[in-house]
């Protein structure tokens, strides 16, 4: 028979503590081993229970296993491995009813599987088990052994149990929300993520524009080949990003992406920066260097502004280009490299071949695989999310909360944008380092965006005089060196401070363009 004893006044307030703190433990749901394992220590400092254990079906569904305990080593714990139907934690289990044994050492049912009870005197050990439910079934079963006393029944004992399981069902229904809820989240945030990718950045090229879709397809399509690429479009468009995409998204990704700038640097240091030069070719060659398509080898070698180059290393690109074979400047051993080379140019190579300034078995060479990037003018959609971009990305590197106002956004939708998305960038830079309010506003834009709008009449007279850009009428007349550089100013605004571009479009070659910027004390401002 039972224990008949009735529980005291201080064991009752035992209990209600215990309950209280194993209730104060739902916030820890998200960690439940960590939860569970609390539980059964507040039940042994509280109540002096012993050897409490928590048995849960496992994921298969095929057998009970210990997930939290009290009392048992590692090794003991291991152990606890039950069948649904196997001794008395199968009996709890199977029938959803507690089960109460006075002396596990008469009991045939008592596995002792943990055999965490060898060394303790017989007859002294009860064991209670209680079903732990949720949602109505049982999954699983708390056990207790207790060095009992004549003062509290097993009745008191099982009534008190059979809380705690109720809250630990609770603890396991909150634990499977959290998670499911969490799964979820992950799972719509990869969901989202590609679909942004997709949409808006493929290739981390931000352009959600039709036009600029078609642009990835080509990527897609091109980079998996070792065809020679040409980029088209005007200055600024980010031929440089889809050279750098095409490598990432090839089979020479894990090689080296080399780049070269044919319009920044001299003809006489082109030759030995492309092709490498050996010690004493020319004054200065101190040592031996290798050239960008040795550094390049196994990888991808971008030549930008390829149009810029004279006829001479235009002979020499296209014999590397059909035979991966060249000599450094000075040298005579004849070096071979594997190299996808993509170029690039604003110019129109068609025109340039026509006027004989570019070789026309170079053009075909280079001409496998055209792309033609698009102005940002003709995908002006993308606007909003390039300025986004660049507005967190200056604002964070330059610890400012610059913000963008409506009539500002409008007016950049509707700008002719000549210098494309880097004029967006360098723009954007400016303004959040200038910007003395959190907000930008019309004041706030360079003059040469306005001059000649709508918006022009909006702004407040301005004090300080005012570079005059081409074109635009002053209140006064100018001297021939004031127009002079106004022009060559407003050519290098025009092109990014690009200077071969500038002295294109000025009919300059790039050493009067130097010349002529250095005369006028003409310098690159901070935000281009």
């Amino acid at each position: 028979m039972l224990k008949k004893t009735v529980n005291s006044s201080g064991t009752e307030f035992l209990e209600v503590q215990a309950l209280y703190q194993i209730a104060q433990l739902i916030g820890a749901a998200l960690d439940l081993n960590k939860a569970l394992a609390e539980t059964l220590a507040i039940l042994h400092d509280t109540l002096k229970m012993e050897r409490a254990t928590l048995v849960l079906l496992e994921e298969t569904g095929n057998h009970l296993v210990i997930r939290a305990s009290y009392g048992l080593s590692n090794e003991e714990r291991m152990r606890g491995i039950y069948s649904l139907d196997e001794g008395v934690i199968g009996k709890v289990y199977r029938t959803g009813y507690p089960v109460a044994v006075p002396d596990v050492h008469s009991e045939p049912l008592f596995l002792n599987r943990t055999g965490s009870r060898k060394k303790l005197p017989k007859g002294e050990i009860s064991f209670i088990g209680v079903p732990v439910i949720l949602r109505e079934k049982p999954v699983g079963v708390l056990t207790v052994d207790r060095l009992f006393g004549s003062e509290v029944s097993f009745e008191e004992d099982i009534r008190f149990l059979t809380v705690v399981a109720m809250l630990i069902g609770q603890f396991l229904d909150l634990h499977e929300a959290i998670v499911s809820k969490e799964k979820d989240l992950i799972d719509e945030n990869i969901s989202l993520k590609a679909e942004l990718r997709n949409r808006f950045s493929r290739h981390n090229i931000i352009g959600q524009s039709k036009i600029m879709q078609e642009v990835f397809t080509q990527i897609d399509k091109v980079a998996p080949s070792r065809a020679t690429t040409l980029l088209l479009g005007e200055s600024g468009t980010g031929k440089e990003l889809v050279a750098r995409a095409i490598h990432q998204a090839s089979l020479r990704q894990e090689g080296p992406f080399i780049k070269v700038n044919c319009a920044a640097l001299p003809e006489t240091l082109l030759e030995s920066e492309l092709f490498g030069h050996e010690k004493g070719a020319f004054t200065g060659a101190i040592s031996a260097k290798k050239g960008r398509f040795e550094l390049a080898d196994g990888g991808t070698l971008f030549l930008d502004e390829i149009g810029e180059l004279n006829l001479a290393l235009q002979a020499k690109l296209l014999r590397v280009l059909q035979e991966k074979q060249f000599e450094r400047l000075g040298g005579t051993k004849t070096l071979t490299v594997d190299v996808r080379v993509i170029a690039a140019t604003n110019r129109s190579l068609e025109t340039a071949v026509a006027e004989k300034t570019f070789r026309e078995d170079l053009y075909y060479r280079l001409n496998v695989v055209p792309i033609i990037l698009p102005p940002l003018r003709e995908r002006r959609e993308d606007i909003p999310l390039l300025l986004e971009y660049f507005l967190k990305e200056s604002n964070s590197t330059n610890a400012r909360e610059v913000r963008i106002s409506k009539q500002i956004m409008e007016f950049m939708m509707t700008y002719n944008w000549p210098g494309n998305v880097r004029e967006l960038q360098n723009l954007i830079e400016r303004l959040v380092i200038m910007a003395d309010n959190k907000a930008v506003k019309m004041k706030d834009l360079p003059s040469y965006m306005v001059i000649g709008t709508e918006e022009e009449k909006t702004l407040p007279p301005d004090p300080t005089p005012k570079t005059n850009l081409p074109g635009i009428k002053s209140g006064r007349s100018k001297s021939l060196q004031e127009l002079e550089r106004s022009e060559i100013e407003a050519a290098l605004i025009k092109y990014g401070w690009v200077q071969a571009r500038a002295a294109r479009e000025l009919g300059l070659t790039q050493r009067q363009i130097g010349y002529k910027i250095k005369k006028h004390g003409l310098r690159m401002p901070k935000y281009f």
